[in-house]
């Protein structure tokens, strides 16, 4: 999140005032809210389709941005959850085309018949927290995204897993590369030539522009990749989100850098003066701390022990 909204200034960090965040960073926080609702159905109703409540998450999403199509009807009848009421998510913060077209084209796309034809880096941005959940990113998305932009979307997923559970950024990097088997084009385009870059040299904006020329999924993962690369370090983290800013992609490598980051070193690692101006900060803390209790301990209970938490389902109903 805060890889995003460094994205939002072009690298250019006023010095006060909110850092707000950008479309991609409102569909990671539905991304997340569908992942745990997801969960809390399997727990009562033993069976799930994940990508289905995260589609329903990004649904909710259109919803409160007004997207044509999608109305809000109140509670029982349209958007529920706690989400829905987090003021600045409706904010509209830029446009998602390719995630609303599928929306309302309302057909899911999957990994064998993906949805349009779209190759965008929200496929990847708004994905990359799927790595902490047992479930592949590349589905995700899928339901709105095709070609390389899935591919991305599967690499940068199994990047974050292998960094949750404390392999080495760069290792990591490495060890998903190497193993990218049916993503290996997408690897091709994106994690190879960013580790060869960032071993042949110290950082370079103009190898930063080359591997981040455009808004594409596999260009996003290539700058983010390059930066985290080339500034690996918990206390570089400011200079390696400032560095990936610069890629003039639209802010999607930084977004990237930022998730790998803050997935390697944890929070306590990111600037203190842009974590506390940041504007969704507090939803998507309680939101990471929810995703680890749901999975950890089922507050809504299941099918044999009671909850802990009788409000759970209300905030995430499954």
């Amino acid at each position: 999140m805060l890889g995003d909204a460094i994205g939002a200034t072009g690298g250019t960090v006023p010095a006060s005032g909110p850092l707000p965040a950008t479309s991609a960073g409102q569909l990671a926080c539905f991304t997340v809210d569908g992942l745990i609702r997801a969960h809390v159905r399997h727990r009562h109703r033993g069976i799930c389709h994940p990508p289905s409540m995260v589609w329903e998450s990004y649904r909710n999403w259109a919803a409160i941005q007004g997207v044509p199509g999608f109305e809000v009807r109140g509670e029982g009848n349209g958007p529920r959850g706690w989400l829905v009421r987090v003021p600045a998510l409706a904010e509209r913060r830029g446009s998602a085309p390719a995630t609303v077209a599928a929306l309302q084209r309302r057909e899911m796309g999957t990994i064998d018949e993906p949805s349009g034809t779209s190759t965008g880096a929200h496929a990847l941005t708004r994905t990359l927290p799927v790595g902490l959940y047992p479930c592949e990113a590349a589905e995700m998305a899928a339901l709105t995204h095709a070609g390389d932009a899935v591919g991305a979307a599967g690499l940068g997923g199994a990047v974050v897993r292998l960094l949750a559970v404390g392999r080495p950024l760069v290792e990591a990097v490495g060890s998903v590369a190497s193993e990218s088997g049916e993503w290996s084009e997408a690897a091709e385009r994106s994690l190879v030539p960013s580790l060869t870059a960032a071993r042949s040299g110290p950082a370079s904006r103009g190898e930063l522009a080359r591997l981040a020329p455009d808004a594409r999924a596999v260009s996003a993962l290539a700058g983010g990749v390059y930066a985290v690369a080339c500034f690996p370090g918990r206390e570089t983290v400011r200079e390696a989100l400032l560095f990936a800013a610069s890629a003039g992609d639209g802010g999607h490598a930084v977004t990237v850098a930022g998730a790998l980051l803050g997935t390697a070193h944890g929070p306590d690692a990111l600037p203190v003066d842009w974590l506390s101006r940041l504007e969704l900060a507090w939803t998507a803390d309680t939101l990471a701390r929810d995703v680890v209790t749901e999975l950890h301990d089922s507050p809504s209970g299941g099918e044999y022990f009671r909850p802990t938490d009788p409000h759970w389902r209300t905030r995430y109903p499954g």
